[in-house]
């Protein structure tokens, strides 16, 4: 497992950080007390399959928890993982205006310029131990992303093509990035002998593919994603989902994704899932049961 510690001064970006990370494909968990590290990490290794990649944002508002710069350290110390520290700094001038245009609270004082001050004291002996600090003063979002990439590691194979069905009954998955309706081609759903089975099974697959036009919807799609997906990862884009979608989510959506996925598979960190699949097949055995 490995583990990377996010702290800073509050509003020199952690949050941003993470949503990098994430994309990164680490586990990310904001403002933890320092107290629950051990029981997260146990958690994590209990998982099936474990748990590799971690980060977790600590820093000082965690005071309700009786946070404080010694118990965090020594807390890390004991650690049977190894980890590092990410330090984000930024100037006190451009911190307090981000406060001062967001108007939120400061964690350590109702002035934002006095909880400055107090955190920076505070946090001075983690930023000592700190395995990378990155100062956001003068970065753009677009730079930061670049820089935390730079070091902590993240490189374009870390990139997530996410390939779904699903079906518009049940709504558009709201994380999806690109929809493609497959309701043009017909129902298997009325056809007798297909109507229990599913997109995965051959029968189904081989009547949405005799189809033309999904043959070449297909192939469009295909070399659509083999020239994007590189200028996505220009643009820092770490992740892709393609949902298709059908009237249920069983038959057309369900072999048109598993005809992306073979040819996509190792094109990138390519996975399939069918968010529709298992509860549409017990609808229609509850129908015909009744």
């Amino acid at each position: 497992m490995k583990i990377l510690i996010v702290t800073g001064l509050s509003g020199a970006g952690k949050s941003g950080a993470l949503r990098s990370l994430e994309d990164m494909g680490y586990i990310c968990v904001d403002n933890l007390p320092a107290g629950l590290m051990g029981n997260f990490l146990e958690l994590c290794r209990s998982t099936v399959p474990p748990i590799q990649r971690v980060a977790l944002v600590i820093d000082s508002r965690s005071s309700v928890f009786r946070f404080s710069t010694e118990r965090m350290l020594q807390t890390l110390d004991l650690l049977e993982v190894p980890h590092e520290i990410l330090f984000l700094d930024c100037s006190n001038e451009v911190l307090q205006r981000r406060y001062n245009e967001t108007r939120r609270r400061h964690p350590m004082h109702d002035d934002a310029a006095a909880g400055i001050l107090i955190e920076r004291e505070l946090l001075e002996p983690v930023k000592e131990r700190a395995n990378y600090i990155i100062d956001t003063t003068d970065m753009t979002p677009r730079q930061f992303q670049r820089k935390i990439e730079e070091l902590i590691g993240g490189k374009n194979e870390h990139f997530r093509l996410i390939i779904t069905s699903f079906g518009f009954k049940r709504g558009i998955p709201l994380n999806a990035d690109i929809i493609v309706d497959m309701r043009y081609t017909p129902n298997p759903f009325y056809e007798d002998s297909l109507r229990n089975l599913s997109g995965r099974d051959k029968a189904v697959f081989d009547y949405v593919m005799s189809d033309p036009t999904v043959i070449r919807h297909l192939d469009n799609m295909t070399e659509s994603l083999l020239e994007l997906i590189p200028a996505y990862e220009r643009e820092g884009k770490r992740r892709l989902m393609v949902s298709f979608g059908c009237t249920g989510g069983r038959h057309r959506s369900v072999a048109m994704a598993e005809a992306l996925y073979s040819r996509l598979k190792d094109f990138r960190n390519t996975t399939i899932e069918h968010r529709d699949l298992v509860i549409e097949a017990e609808n229609i055995s509850e129908r015909f049961e009744h």
